[in-house]
């Protein structure tokens, strides 16, 4: 029979009792997590989100052993009695409150539970699917529980870092206008103005910016954005973002800003950052890493292509106008024949480039260019050398069919492309090696921000130039000059915070001029009735005396997950989406009735239509 809470008070947490604390009346409440019958003794584990405490129930306590014998795991249950030292061969190490145990004078059974899929006691986690399906019991588990007290100790430490440097907490609205840019937009039917949407935000973006244009000139929230796109184990539909914005800013304000509260928030684990962080250029992170989101935790690239003769590189069949990278993976060791052809398996069957994964074998012919590849690369005895080099077959054959104007465009790409094979290339083997080399254990944070990223990329396509950041990030100053006559070359004053290969978030200086916005928008391939149909109100505003500002946004969810060490966002999310964007707990998305849609003037398609 269950009993009623009634006036009973809490006296402590489960987790908070000590040696200290022996001899006092104590009332704890709870779930069951384990529970040990002994016939006169009956021994129950009382948990909250504070840890556990040993409950002990004699058979002297009569109405409170007969209750005792009827629990089982996930009870909800209230104990009244009194703390007791634990004889010392029973002292339990492996807790806080292991010195001690709670002798129960009386239990009251708030709740009973069902028989579970899982408990939050079991040593062997149940597959992502169960536990997603009754996620309120995954959340017992102790694992979840502190990863989501230690998402409230970041979010804590980040606001009263902001608080601190005068930034005011300000809210944007949810529901907003669609500007398609990027990811799909979350769309909301209006029932007043039927056929019309309102979008919810992939970003405060032009808020903030509107923000600044108000003389709000330091804000920040940390904000729910919504993005409907395909999910990796970083990525939600919706996620939560630390989202920040500064008047009169220029990127070493804002590098300053982002660096304190990061300090603030790895505080909580007790890790203390070494700032400033470094900085590296776009073209600096793909030459040396082969990616604009550089993992520091293992050593860089080099370029060795003066290591080769012409003749060298014409018996190999290697480009001599491409870049060759060496590969660096620390502590490997001697591999076998196996090992090695299991780096090309890696590699790829690539056309536009080749690896060259055993320098002992290149040496044999080639024993000088073999020198000077170790003395360019600095590699130890012990580490694993590799080299990537650009396949002339295959450039020559792209040369016979690009116009000529062209040459110069598909040659640097080709060189990117080399790059970027080679830094693919550098994190699978890292990952392989792992164990050996030892650079990816957890607690190993190596920050980073990238700079200067290209303003456009050319979508072949569409056959236009795209904004590679957002249409709103300001040029470089020292290359307006080239929006209209060289976009490729035209650098962003755009940056990114990057943390083991990782990138936390994004941010830029804005344009705060309303020609230049145009400008972009032209850039752009937009007409000037699409800027106003689109952007109007926001180029309106720039006309209103709008300082110049800067801001970033980094993901909230990322950080907890790093700090946390768990591999996936749905560890440190309350509630997640799956994969495929499905809340498994509450059944969503679900049809709608006929009713709500005829109120919307909504008509929805089978999927056979679609």
């Amino acid at each position: 029979m269950l009993d009623f809470l009634g006036y009973l008070k809490r006296t402590h947490m489960c987790g908070e009792l000590r040696a200290s604390d022996a001899g006092s009346k104590v009332v704890l409440m709870g779930w069951v997590n384990k529970r040990r019958d002994l016939g006169n003794l009956i021994f129950l584990d009382l948990r909250d989100r504070t840890g556990i405490t040993q409950v002990v129930v004699t058979a002297d306590s009569g109405a409170a052993h007969d209750k005792a014998a009827d629990v089982r795991s996930e009870f909800v249950l209230a104990v009244i009695g009194h703390v007791k030292l634990r004889d010392q061969g029973t002292v339990n190490k492996n807790i806080a409150t292991g010195e001690i145990e709670v002798v129960a004078d009386a239990v009251r059974l708030l709740n009973d539970c069902k028989p579970l899929p899982f408990t939050p006691a079991d040593t062997v986690l149940a597959n992502e699917e169960v536990r997603l399906k009754h996620r309120y019991v995954d959340l017992r588990r102790p694992e979840m529980q502190r990863n989501i007290q230690l998402r409230h100790k970041v979010s804590i430490a980040i606001r009263e870092f902001l608080n601190s440097q005068g930034f005011y907490e300000i809210e944007t609205p949810f529901m907003t206008r669609s500007t398609p840019e990027g990811a799909r937009d979350y769309l909301v039917p209006s029932r007043v103005y039927p056929g019309e949407f309102y979008a919810l935000p992939q970003s405060p973006q032009i808020f903030k910016q509107i923000l600044m244009i108000s003389g709000f000139d330091k804000y920040f929230q940390i904000v729910r954005c919504f993005r409907d796109e395909d999910l990796r184990a970083d990525r939600q539909p919706e996620f939560t973002q630390i989202d920040l914005e500064i008047s009169f800013a220029r990127p070493e304000m804002v590098f300053h800003v982002v660096e304190g509260f990061l300090k603030a928030a790895f505080s909580t684990i007790g890790v203390d950052l070494h700032t400033p962080f470094p900085q590296m250029s776009y073209d600096q992170a793909i030459r040396l890493y082969g990616i604009d989101k550089p993992d520091l935790r293992i050593p860089c690239m080099a370029d060795v292509r003066e290591a080769f003769a012409p003749a060298n590189l014409e018996t190999l069949h290697v480009d001599a106008e491409l870049p060759i990278v060496a590969i660096v993976i620390p502590k490997v060791g001697d591999l076998s024949r196996k090992d090695r052809d299991e780096i090309k398996t890696m590699f790829g069957d690539r056309k536009d480039a080749k690896v060259f994964e055993d320098i002992k074998r290149l040496e044999k012919s080639f024993p000088e260019a073999a020198a000077k590849i170790r003395e360019l690369a600095k590699p130890n005895a012990e580490d694993l050398l590799v080299v990537v080099a650009g396949n002339v077959l295959a450039t020559a054959a792209n040369a016979v069919t690009d116009p000529a104007h062209q040459t110069a465009v598909r040659q640097c790409q080709r060189a990117y492309e080399i790059y970027a094979a080679a830094g693919q290339l550098r994190l699978a083997l890292a990952q392989k090696y792992a164990e050996r080399h030892g650079a990816f254990k957890h607690g190993n944070f190596r920050f980073l921000w990238v700079t200067d990223f290209p303003m456009f990329e050319w979508d072949e396509a569409e056959g236009r130039w795209n904004a590679a950041h957002h249409p709103f990030t300001s040029p470089h100053e020292h290359d307006m000059d080239k929006l209209e006559s060289d976009p490729g070359a035209v650098r962003a004053l755009a940056y990114d915070v990057v943390l083991n290969g990782t990138e936390l978030g994004s941010g830029s200086i804005r344009i705060h001029r309303q020609d230049i916005q145009a400008k972009i928008f032209k850039a752009l391939g937009m007409s000037p009735e699409e800027q106003q149909a689109r952007f109007g109100f926001f180029l309106e505003a720039l006309q209103y005396g709008t300082p110049p500002h800067g801001g970033i946004a980094l993901g909230l969810d990322r950080i907890v997950m790093i700090l946390a060490g768990a591999e996936s966002l749905r560890e440190v999310i309350p509630f997640p989406k799956t994969a495929k964007a499905v809340d498994l707990m509450v059944d969503a998305p679900t049809p709608v009735s006929a009713r709500q849609l005829k109120e919307l003037g909504i008509a929805v398609v089978g999927k056979k239509d679609l």
